[in-house]
Protein backbone atom coordinates (compact mmCIF):
# COMPACT_ATOMS: atom_id res chain seq x y z
CA UNK A 1 0.00 0.00 0.00
CA UNK A 2 1.40 3.35 -0.95
CA UNK A 3 1.99 6.15 2.19
CA UNK A 4 2.30 9.58 1.68
CA UNK A 5 5.50 9.26 3.97
CA UNK A 6 7.60 7.13 1.17
CA UNK A 7 8.71 10.21 -0.34
CA UNK A 8 10.15 11.90 2.78
CA UNK A 9 12.06 8.19 3.35
CA UNK A 10 13.72 8.67 0.14
CA UNK A 11 14.89 12.21 0.98
CA UNK A 12 16.13 10.95 4.37
CA UNK A 13 18.43 8.23 2.73
CA UNK A 14 20.01 10.88 -0.05
CA UNK A 15 20.90 13.52 3.40
CA UNK A 16 24.05 13.62 3.98
CA UNK A 17 25.20 13.18 6.57
CA UNK A 18 22.96 11.30 7.26
CA UNK A 19 21.04 10.46 11.37
CA UNK A 20 19.95 7.08 12.31
CA UNK A 21 15.58 7.47 11.77
CA UNK A 22 12.98 6.48 14.59
CA UNK A 23 9.54 6.15 13.35
CA UNK A 24 7.23 6.48 15.45
CA UNK A 25 3.60 5.75 15.49
CA UNK A 26 0.40 3.71 16.95
CA UNK A 27 0.25 -0.17 16.75
CA UNK A 28 -1.03 -1.24 13.19
CA UNK A 29 -0.58 2.32 11.27
CA UNK A 30 1.96 0.15 8.86
CA UNK A 31 5.20 1.20 10.41
CA UNK A 32 7.02 -2.39 9.56
CA UNK A 33 5.39 -2.92 6.17
CA UNK A 34 6.40 0.69 5.55
CA UNK A 35 10.05 -0.08 6.54
CA UNK A 36 10.93 -3.32 5.08
CA UNK A 37 9.01 -1.64 0.88
CA UNK A 38 11.49 1.27 1.81
CA UNK A 39 14.20 -1.09 2.02
CA UNK A 40 13.57 -3.38 -0.83
CA UNK A 41 12.91 -0.37 -2.84
CA UNK A 42 15.80 2.08 -1.49
CA UNK A 43 18.61 -0.47 -0.58
CA UNK A 44 20.64 -3.49 -2.11
CA UNK A 45 19.55 -5.42 0.72
CA UNK A 46 17.42 -4.82 3.91
CA UNK A 47 17.64 -6.41 7.54
CA UNK A 48 15.19 -6.77 9.26
CA UNK A 49 15.56 -7.56 13.30
CA UNK A 50 12.74 -7.53 15.77
CA UNK A 51 13.43 -6.96 19.43
CA UNK A 52 10.10 -8.25 20.27
CA UNK A 53 9.90 -11.47 18.76
CA UNK A 54 14.29 -12.16 19.12
CA UNK A 55 14.73 -11.36 22.75
CA UNK A 56 18.47 -12.48 21.80
CA UNK A 57 19.31 -8.88 20.33
CA UNK A 58 19.11 -7.07 23.85
CA UNK A 59 21.99 -9.30 25.19
CA UNK A 60 24.34 -8.00 22.10
CA UNK A 61 23.58 -4.43 23.42
CA UNK A 62 24.14 -5.24 26.96
CA UNK A 63 27.67 -5.78 26.35
CA UNK A 64 28.54 -2.37 25.22
CA UNK A 65 27.61 0.58 22.57
CA UNK A 66 30.50 0.03 20.30
CA UNK A 67 28.99 0.10 16.85
CA UNK A 68 31.41 -1.93 14.90
CA UNK A 69 31.36 -4.98 17.97
CA UNK A 70 27.42 -4.40 17.47
CA UNK A 71 27.49 -4.75 13.87
CA UNK A 72 29.52 -7.48 13.79
CA UNK A 73 27.65 -9.71 15.99
CA UNK A 74 24.39 -8.98 13.87
CA UNK A 75 26.09 -10.32 11.26
CA UNK A 76 26.78 -13.49 13.02
CA UNK A 77 23.17 -13.43 14.10
CA UNK A 78 21.64 -13.41 11.00
CA UNK A 79 24.31 -15.14 9.14
CA UNK A 80 25.09 -12.86 6.48
CA UNK A 81 27.10 -9.52 5.56
CA UNK A 82 25.74 -6.65 6.28
CA UNK A 83 27.00 -3.64 3.76
CA UNK A 84 27.35 -0.52 5.52
CA UNK A 85 27.30 1.99 2.75
CA UNK A 86 24.48 0.36 0.47
CA UNK A 87 22.26 -1.64 2.95
CA UNK A 88 19.27 -0.72 5.07
CA UNK A 89 19.30 -2.05 9.22
CA UNK A 90 15.69 -1.94 10.51
CA UNK A 91 15.43 -2.43 14.48
CA UNK A 92 11.65 -2.94 15.13
CA UNK A 93 9.71 -2.57 18.47
CA UNK A 94 13.05 -0.81 19.65
CA UNK A 95 11.12 0.09 22.66
CA UNK A 96 12.19 -3.21 23.94
CA UNK A 97 15.51 -2.75 24.68
CA UNK A 98 16.88 0.98 26.09
CA UNK A 99 20.53 -0.10 25.18
CA UNK A 100 19.44 0.09 21.89
CA UNK A 101 17.71 3.23 21.74
CA UNK A 102 21.06 4.87 23.24
CA UNK A 103 23.18 2.76 20.82
CA UNK A 104 21.44 5.22 18.09
CA UNK A 105 23.69 8.23 18.85
CA UNK A 106 27.14 5.85 18.47
CA UNK A 107 26.18 4.83 15.51
CA UNK A 108 25.41 8.35 14.23
CA UNK A 109 28.64 9.31 15.30
CA UNK A 110 31.17 6.61 14.34
CA UNK A 111 29.32 4.68 11.78
CA UNK A 112 27.05 7.44 9.89
CA UNK A 113 27.16 5.64 6.46
CA UNK A 114 25.33 2.89 7.90
CA UNK A 115 21.50 3.63 7.60
CA UNK A 116 19.16 2.45 10.68
CA UNK A 117 15.57 2.66 10.44
CA UNK A 118 14.10 2.11 14.42
CA UNK A 119 10.13 2.20 14.49
CA UNK A 120 7.97 1.25 17.81
CA UNK A 121 4.66 1.59 19.25
CA UNK A 122 4.91 2.97 21.97
CA UNK A 123 8.16 5.25 21.59
CA UNK A 124 6.31 8.71 22.10
CA UNK A 125 5.22 7.25 25.66
CA UNK A 126 9.07 5.80 26.36
CA UNK A 127 11.02 8.45 25.07
CA UNK A 128 9.26 10.83 27.50
CA UNK A 129 11.03 8.79 30.13
CA UNK A 130 14.00 8.51 29.24
CA UNK A 131 17.17 10.51 28.45
CA UNK A 132 17.50 10.87 24.78
CA UNK A 133 20.39 12.03 22.92
CA UNK A 134 19.18 15.10 21.16
CA UNK A 135 20.28 15.92 17.68
CA UNK A 136 21.46 12.60 17.28
CA UNK A 137 18.42 10.84 15.21
CA UNK A 138 15.82 12.18 12.98
CA UNK A 139 12.08 11.51 14.03
CA UNK A 140 9.06 10.54 11.67
CA UNK A 141 5.79 10.57 12.49
CA UNK A 142 3.33 7.62 10.60
CA UNK A 143 -0.34 8.23 10.75
CA UNK A 144 -3.15 6.12 9.69
CA UNK A 145 -3.80 6.09 6.22
CA UNK A 146 -5.65 9.14 5.11
CA UNK A 147 -8.13 9.83 2.57
CA UNK A 148 -5.99 9.93 -0.49
CA UNK A 149 -4.18 6.60 0.86
CA UNK A 150 -7.42 4.93 1.04
CA UNK A 151 -8.32 5.58 -2.20
CA UNK A 152 -5.08 4.34 -3.60
CA UNK A 153 -5.18 1.29 -1.37
CA UNK A 154 -8.83 0.44 -2.26
CA UNK A 155 -7.55 0.84 -6.25
CA UNK A 156 -9.23 4.14 -6.72
CA UNK A 157 -6.07 5.15 -8.16
CA UNK A 158 -8.10 7.95 -11.20
CA UNK A 159 -9.76 9.48 -8.23
CA UNK A 160 -6.84 9.45 -6.14
CA UNK A 161 -5.11 11.45 -9.08
CA UNK A 162 -8.00 13.44 -9.28
CA UNK A 163 -8.31 14.55 -5.79
CA UNK A 164 -4.61 15.37 -5.72
CA UNK A 165 -4.34 17.44 -8.87
CA UNK A 166 -7.63 19.59 -9.45
CA UNK A 167 -7.80 23.39 -8.33
CA UNK A 168 -9.58 22.50 -4.98
CA UNK A 169 -11.05 25.66 -4.82
CA UNK A 170 -12.74 24.79 -8.31
CA UNK A 171 -15.98 22.56 -7.82
CA UNK A 172 -15.04 18.95 -8.85
CA UNK A 173 -17.20 17.01 -11.70
CA UNK A 174 -20.44 16.40 -10.14
CA UNK A 175 -20.00 12.66 -10.94
CA UNK A 176 -16.74 12.60 -9.29
CA UNK A 177 -17.67 14.64 -5.94
CA UNK A 178 -20.65 12.53 -5.44
CA UNK A 179 -18.49 9.15 -5.97
CA UNK A 180 -15.76 11.24 -3.85
CA UNK A 181 -18.25 11.60 -1.08
CA UNK A 182 -19.66 7.88 -0.97
CA UNK A 183 -16.50 6.51 -0.48
CA UNK A 184 -15.45 8.94 1.99
CA UNK A 185 -18.85 7.87 3.98
CA UNK A 186 -17.20 4.39 3.58
CA UNK A 187 -13.81 6.15 5.06
CA UNK A 188 -15.28 6.68 8.41
CA UNK A 189 -16.43 2.87 8.55
CA UNK A 190 -12.90 1.56 7.51
CA UNK A 191 -10.92 4.00 8.21
CA UNK A 192 -6.83 4.50 7.70
CA UNK A 193 -5.44 1.08 9.64
CA UNK A 194 -3.53 -0.72 6.83
CA UNK A 195 -4.62 -4.36 7.53
CA UNK A 196 -8.30 -3.37 7.69
CA UNK A 197 -8.13 -1.27 4.66
CA UNK A 198 -6.94 -4.56 3.26
CA UNK A 199 -9.68 -6.46 4.51
CA UNK A 200 -11.93 -3.86 3.14
CA UNK A 201 -10.76 -4.02 -0.52
CA UNK A 202 -10.45 -7.75 -0.29
CA UNK A 203 -13.73 -7.89 -0.19
CA UNK A 204 -15.01 -4.72 -2.12
CA UNK A 205 -17.16 -6.64 -4.78
CA UNK A 206 -19.49 -7.35 -1.74
CA UNK A 207 -19.84 -4.75 1.33
CA UNK A 208 -21.93 -6.72 3.58
CA UNK A 209 -18.88 -9.12 3.78
CA UNK A 210 -16.00 -6.57 3.63
CA UNK A 211 -18.03 -4.65 6.76
CA UNK A 212 -18.25 -7.64 8.76
CA UNK A 213 -14.69 -8.34 7.94
CA UNK A 214 -14.03 -4.71 8.95
CA UNK A 215 -15.97 -4.43 11.97
CA UNK A 216 -14.12 -8.17 13.07
CA UNK A 217 -10.99 -6.72 12.87
CA UNK A 218 -11.43 -3.66 14.44
CA UNK A 219 -12.85 -4.60 17.31
CA UNK A 220 -9.42 -7.39 17.54
CA UNK A 221 -7.64 -4.10 17.81
CA UNK A 222 -9.55 -2.33 20.48
CA UNK A 223 -9.15 -5.26 22.79
CA UNK A 224 -4.94 -5.45 21.49
CA UNK A 225 -4.82 -1.66 22.35
CA UNK A 226 -6.30 -2.16 25.66
CA UNK A 227 -4.27 -5.10 26.21
CA UNK A 228 -0.96 -2.87 25.28
CA UNK A 229 -2.35 -0.13 27.83
CA UNK A 230 -2.21 -2.84 30.44
CA UNK A 231 1.13 -4.25 29.78
CA UNK A 232 3.17 -0.54 29.27
CA UNK A 233 1.58 1.88 31.72
CA UNK A 234 1.70 -0.39 34.74
CA UNK A 235 -0.41 -1.99 36.98
CA UNK A 236 -2.15 1.03 38.85
CA UNK A 237 -1.96 3.17 36.26
CA UNK A 238 -3.55 0.78 33.40
CA UNK A 239 -7.10 1.19 34.27
CA UNK A 240 -7.13 4.70 34.20
CA UNK A 241 -5.61 5.15 30.84
CA UNK A 242 -7.57 2.24 29.49
CA UNK A 243 -10.79 4.55 31.17
CA UNK A 244 -9.78 7.57 29.99
CA UNK A 245 -9.67 6.07 26.48
CA UNK A 246 -12.95 4.58 26.18
CA UNK A 247 -14.04 7.66 27.37
CA UNK A 248 -13.47 9.70 24.85
CA UNK A 249 -16.15 8.58 22.39
CA UNK A 250 -18.46 9.59 25.81
CA UNK A 251 -16.88 12.93 25.60
CA UNK A 252 -17.29 13.63 22.18
CA UNK A 253 -21.21 12.71 22.41
CA UNK A 254 -22.29 15.27 24.03
CA UNK A 255 -21.67 17.31 21.07
CA UNK A 256 -23.11 20.83 21.04
CA UNK A 257 -24.51 22.30 17.48
CA UNK A 258 -22.97 19.42 16.42
CA UNK A 259 -19.06 20.56 17.23
CA UNK A 260 -17.06 18.20 19.98
CA UNK A 261 -16.96 19.86 23.18
CA UNK A 262 -14.38 20.59 25.58
CA UNK A 263 -13.36 18.26 27.65
CA UNK A 264 -14.73 17.43 30.84
CA UNK A 265 -12.88 15.76 33.78
CA UNK A 266 -15.80 15.09 35.66
CA UNK A 267 -16.94 11.18 35.90
CA UNK A 268 -14.36 10.12 33.69
CA UNK A 269 -13.34 7.76 36.86
CA UNK A 270 -14.89 7.25 39.78
CA UNK A 271 -13.98 9.62 42.57
CA UNK A 272 -11.52 11.66 40.98
CA UNK A 273 -11.66 15.11 39.52
CA UNK A 274 -9.77 17.61 37.72
CA UNK A 275 -7.01 18.29 34.82
CA UNK A 276 -4.04 17.02 37.75
CA UNK A 277 -5.36 13.41 38.27
CA UNK A 278 -5.89 12.74 35.01
CA UNK A 279 -3.07 14.62 33.15
CA UNK A 280 -0.63 11.50 33.36
CA UNK A 281 -3.14 8.99 31.45
CA UNK A 282 -4.03 11.89 29.03
CA UNK A 283 -0.15 12.35 28.82
CA UNK A 284 0.46 8.34 28.22
CA UNK A 285 -2.66 7.99 25.55
CA UNK A 286 -1.02 10.69 23.63
CA UNK A 287 2.40 9.34 23.79
CA UNK A 288 1.19 6.36 22.28
CA UNK A 289 -0.72 8.30 19.33
CA UNK A 290 -4.30 6.61 20.31
CA UNK A 291 -5.39 10.04 20.56
CA UNK A 292 -5.32 13.47 19.02
CA UNK A 293 -5.16 16.95 21.44
CA UNK A 294 -6.44 20.10 20.10
CA UNK A 295 -6.06 23.01 22.33
CA UNK A 296 -8.60 25.58 23.10
CA UNK A 297 -7.39 29.21 22.81
CA UNK A 298 -9.70 32.41 23.37
CA UNK A 299 -7.61 34.71 21.63
CA UNK A 300 -6.33 34.00 18.05
CA UNK A 301 -2.80 35.25 18.28
CA UNK A 302 0.31 34.31 17.00
CA UNK A 303 1.96 32.39 18.50
CA UNK A 304 -1.06 30.49 19.94
CA UNK A 305 0.92 28.13 21.86
CA UNK A 306 1.01 31.49 24.33
CA UNK A 307 -2.98 31.43 24.95
CA UNK A 308 -3.30 27.81 25.47
CA UNK A 309 -3.59 26.10 28.63
CA UNK A 310 -2.88 22.29 29.66
CA UNK A 311 -6.32 21.65 30.93
CA UNK A 312 -8.34 23.82 28.55
CA UNK A 313 -8.69 21.12 25.34
CA UNK A 314 -11.00 18.92 22.97
CA UNK A 315 -9.69 15.21 22.13
CA UNK A 316 -10.27 13.01 19.53
CA UNK A 317 -9.63 9.36 18.57
CA UNK A 318 -6.19 8.09 16.48
CA UNK A 319 -8.55 6.67 13.50
CA UNK A 320 -11.84 8.17 12.88
CA UNK A 321 -13.18 4.54 12.45
CA UNK A 322 -11.90 3.37 15.35
CA UNK A 323 -14.12 5.61 16.83
CA UNK A 324 -17.28 4.82 15.11
CA UNK A 325 -16.70 1.34 15.84
CA UNK A 326 -16.10 1.69 19.86
CA UNK A 327 -19.24 3.70 19.99
CA UNK A 328 -20.84 1.11 18.20
CA UNK A 329 -22.65 3.05 15.41
CA UNK A 330 -24.38 1.11 12.89
CA UNK A 331 -21.77 0.80 9.33
CA UNK A 332 -25.25 1.41 7.42
CA UNK A 333 -25.93 4.58 9.51
CA UNK A 334 -22.65 6.35 8.33
CA UNK A 335 -23.54 4.74 4.83
CA UNK A 336 -26.89 6.68 4.70
CA UNK A 337 -25.59 9.41 6.48
CA UNK A 338 -28.22 9.53 9.65
CA UNK A 339 -26.73 9.39 12.72
CA UNK A 340 -27.70 12.82 14.10
CA UNK A 341 -25.17 15.26 15.96
CA UNK A 342 -22.61 12.53 15.72
CA UNK A 343 -21.72 13.59 12.15
CA UNK A 344 -20.14 16.61 13.62
CA UNK A 345 -17.37 15.29 15.40
CA UNK A 346 -16.99 12.89 13.59
CA UNK A 347 -16.48 14.91 10.73
CA UNK A 348 -13.75 17.11 13.08
CA UNK A 349 -12.17 14.11 14.15
CA UNK A 350 -11.38 13.36 10.34
CA UNK A 351 -9.95 16.98 9.68
CA UNK A 352 -7.95 16.67 12.97
CA UNK A 353 -6.62 13.44 11.57
CA UNK A 354 -5.82 15.17 7.88
CA UNK A 355 -3.59 18.06 9.90
CA UNK A 356 -1.75 15.33 11.95
CA UNK A 357 -0.85 13.27 8.46
CA UNK A 358 0.36 17.08 6.87
CA UNK A 359 2.62 18.04 9.61
CA UNK A 360 -0.23 20.21 11.73
CA UNK A 361 1.39 18.86 14.73
CA UNK A 362 -0.37 21.63 17.55
CA UNK A 363 -3.87 21.62 16.64
CA UNK A 364 -5.45 25.07 18.19
CA UNK A 365 -9.62 25.28 18.15
CA UNK A 366 -10.99 28.84 18.91
CA UNK A 367 -13.83 29.49 21.35
CA UNK A 368 -15.40 33.17 21.58
CA UNK A 369 -18.10 33.93 24.21
CA UNK A 370 -20.92 32.46 21.81
CA UNK A 371 -18.46 31.55 19.12
CA UNK A 372 -16.51 28.82 17.70
CA UNK A 373 -13.89 27.79 15.38
CA UNK A 374 -13.31 24.00 15.44
CA UNK A 375 -9.19 24.62 13.91
CA UNK A 376 -6.92 27.30 13.04
CA UNK A 377 -4.29 26.83 10.73
CA UNK A 378 -1.10 28.75 11.46
CA UNK A 379 0.45 30.06 8.04
CA UNK A 380 4.07 32.17 7.98
CA UNK A 381 2.50 35.26 10.19
CA UNK A 382 -1.52 34.24 8.96
CA UNK A 383 -4.03 32.06 10.96
CA UNK A 384 -6.50 30.83 9.16
CA UNK A 385 -9.84 29.95 10.63
CA UNK A 386 -11.32 26.25 9.32
CA UNK A 387 -14.60 26.06 9.87
CA UNK A 388 -16.27 22.21 9.76
CA UNK A 389 -19.71 21.24 8.75
CA UNK A 390 -20.61 17.68 8.64
CA UNK A 391 -23.48 18.45 6.33
CA UNK A 392 -24.50 20.63 3.51
CA UNK A 393 -25.50 24.31 5.72
CA UNK A 394 -22.27 26.17 5.54
CA UNK A 395 -24.00 29.53 6.84
CA UNK A 396 -21.65 30.26 9.93
CA UNK A 397 -22.38 32.88 12.31
CA UNK A 398 -19.25 31.97 14.22
CA UNK A 399 -16.82 32.80 11.05
CA UNK A 400 -17.95 36.02 10.50
CA UNK A 401 -17.39 36.77 13.95
CA UNK A 402 -14.06 35.65 13.76
CA UNK A 403 -13.54 37.11 10.81
CA UNK A 404 -14.45 40.50 11.71
CA UNK A 405 -12.48 40.53 15.13
CA UNK A 406 -9.49 39.37 13.42
CA UNK A 407 -9.44 40.61 9.85
CA UNK A 408 -8.43 37.03 8.34
CA UNK A 409 -7.45 37.48 5.31
CA UNK A 410 -8.77 34.09 3.97
CA UNK A 411 -11.40 31.52 5.55
CA UNK A 412 -12.41 28.11 4.92
CA UNK A 413 -15.67 25.85 5.62
CA UNK A 414 -15.27 22.06 4.87
CA UNK A 415 -18.42 20.63 4.34
CA UNK A 416 -20.58 18.34 2.25
CA UNK A 417 -20.73 20.53 -0.82
CA UNK A 418 -18.92 20.88 -3.72
CA UNK A 419 -15.79 23.62 -3.67
CA UNK A 420 -17.06 27.09 -4.32
CA UNK A 421 -15.99 30.20 -3.60
CA UNK A 422 -18.73 32.29 -1.19
CA UNK A 423 -18.23 35.90 -0.10
CA UNK A 424 -15.41 35.83 2.32
CA UNK A 425 -14.70 32.45 1.97
CA UNK A 426 -14.03 29.28 0.14
CA UNK A 427 -16.24 26.37 0.79
CA UNK A 428 -14.56 22.48 0.35
CA UNK A 429 -15.23 19.36 0.81
CA UNK A 430 -14.74 17.27 3.63
CA UNK A 431 -13.20 14.88 1.47
CA UNK A 432 -10.27 17.40 0.06
CA UNK A 433 -9.28 18.17 3.65
CA UNK A 434 -6.29 16.22 3.28
CA UNK A 435 -5.09 17.92 0.10
CA UNK A 436 -5.77 21.21 1.43
CA UNK A 437 -3.65 21.28 4.18
CA UNK A 438 -0.42 19.38 1.98
CA UNK A 439 -0.82 21.99 -0.51
CA UNK A 440 -1.14 24.38 2.28
CA UNK A 441 1.96 23.37 4.28
CA UNK A 442 3.94 22.98 0.35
Amino acid sequence: MKRLIEKKLTNWRLVKPRKPLILRGARQVGKTFTLKEFGKREFRNCHYLNFEENTRLANIFAVDLNPKRILNELRFLLNRDIDVRSDLLIFDEIQQCGCALTSLKYFCEELPELAICAAGSLLGVILSNESFPVGKVTFYDLYPMNYHEFLLGIGERELANLLATHNISSPFPIAAHERFWDLWKHYLVVGGLPAVVMAYAKHHANLFQAIVSVRKLQSDLINAYSADIAKHSGKTNALHVDRVWRNVPQQLARTIDDSAPKYRFKDVLPGIRGYERLSGPINWLIGARLIIKTAIVETASLPLSAYASENNFKLYFFDVAMLSAISNLPAQAIFDYNFGSYKGYIAENFIAQEMLVNECLELYCWKGRTSEIEFLYSNENELIPIEVKSGKVTNSKSLKVFIEKYHAKSAYVFSGRNSEKQNDRINIPLYAAGEFFRRLGE
